[in-house]
């Protein structure tokens, strides 16, 4: 078996850990209330498309949401990780979009139900080229942007993030194990919004990493 590459880490890392409602102005924008902790939910590991490949409308929704964010992607295995070292376990970063179906979403919280419908599907994680650690001297000095069809949509500093990064690393593992090749998505700023088929979405992190993708009705 060929030796597992952090550069590929969507190709067999297992976790994918989304933080919601970490930053104020999206929170404001949601008309949500602010948090003592941190709201977490999962994808599976089915859920990446990386650069590439296109980003599915589900049949199941009629208004698809995008959702920029910073990724951590985590180097070694982690369990009750102390917040003072938190960022030992941190081998890199990048860029991903929460695709949500928002229109099962606001059911699913009517009904108090998960959020799995909404945010798990297939191809609901896109998710830019692997940067390295070394490349981001600080994660929370960092400007992040999305653009559809050439309109900015979402702009937001990750200094505006409610919960840091080691905060959130050291919360996270103290109720899972967090293994390498995870990821944690960080939450998004302001700006969500829908798109539709064949949509062209462009997104970066400024003067790290960008990504493009085109939003594709499944052929089944």
């Amino acid at each position: 078996m060929a030796a597992k590459s952090l550069s590929r880490f969507w190709e067999w890392g297992k976790n994918i850990v989304c933080v919601g409602r970490n930053y104020a102005d999206h929170v404001k924008e949601m008309r949500s209330a602010v948090l003592s902790e941190p709201v977490l939910f999962l994808k599976p590991s089915t859920a990446y498309a990386p650069e590439g490949t296109p980003i599915p409308l589900p049949a199941h929704t009629r208004n698809l949401h995008h959702e920029l964010e910073l990724a951590v992607v985590m180097g070694k295995r982690g369990r009750a990780v102390p917040e003072a070292a938190a960022m030992d376990y941190v081998a890199g970063y990048a860029l991903c979009l929460d695709m949500t179906a928002r229109d099962v979403q606001d059911e699913c919280k009517k009904k108090g139900l998960p959020w799995t419908l909404a945010k798990s599907f297939t191809g609901s994680c896109p998710v830019s080229a692997f940067v390295p650690k070394e490349r981001v001297p600080d994660p929370h000095q960092l400007k992040l942007w999305l653009k559809v069809n050439g309109e900015l949509r979402q702009e937001g500093d990750t200094s505006a993030m409610i919960f840091s990064i080691p905060y959130i690393i050291s919360y996270v593992s103290k109720i899972m194990t967090l293994e390498e090749g995870d990821i944690i998505l960080t939450g998004t700023p302001k700006g969500v919004g829908p798109v539709k088929e064949n949509d062209e979405i462009e997104a970066g992190i400024h003067g790290v990493v960008s990504m493009r993708f085109r939003v594709e009705r499944p052929e089944r």
